[in-house]
């Protein structure tokens, strides 16, 4: 079943970055949520929850807090992620914010001449009113979060 209805729309985005480390390094970052206040622009804190051991890799849950402007004013919320690893592959994950507000995403980490090339094939569904600004802003963390992820490992 579709979460798109009268009241929902979807748009779908892919943002890029060029690290320079080995693709197996910048995974290993990436699928540790943990690291993600220090290079995503909107997060503040990420709480690990649950982690479950799959045939091949692992499923872990996450609480994060953002603080997402809207306009003069800054938005504290608090939503659920998870994220599918697989051993090796394509990594999955899923953000869930009110009002209904959902990310997916498909990340790849391919070698590149300059190391690895991350890419990030993004769903966004949002409420209808919501669903221009609400892709905006993702895919400027996203790309703001990819570049600070480069600017890390070039250090």
């Amino acid at each position: 079943m579709s979460v798109v209805s009268i009241w929902t729309g979807q748009a779908r985005r892919s943002v890029c970055g060029e690290v320079p480390a080995p693709p197996e390094r910048v995974r290993a970052f990436y699928v540790d949520l943990d690291n993600i206040a220090q290079v995503h622009p909107l997060v503040q804190w990420v709480r690990s929850d649950s982690r479950v051991e799959l045939a091949d890799g692992y499923r872990q849950d996450y609480r994060v807090h953002d603080r997402i402007p809207l306009g003069p004013l800054l938005l504290p919320i608090t939503y659920r992620a998870r994220l599918t690893v697989p051993a090796e592959g394509t990594v999955r994950a899923q953000a869930r914010q009110f009002p209904q507000v959902r990310l997916d995403s498909r990340v790849d980490f391919t070698p590149s001449a300059t190391g690895t090339r991350i890419t990030e094939d993004l769903t966004i569904t949002a409420p209808r009113p919501l669903l221009a600004v609400t892709v905006r802003q993702a895919v400027a963390a996203h790309t703001t979060m990819l570049a600070a992820i480069g600017k890390l490992f070039a250090a």
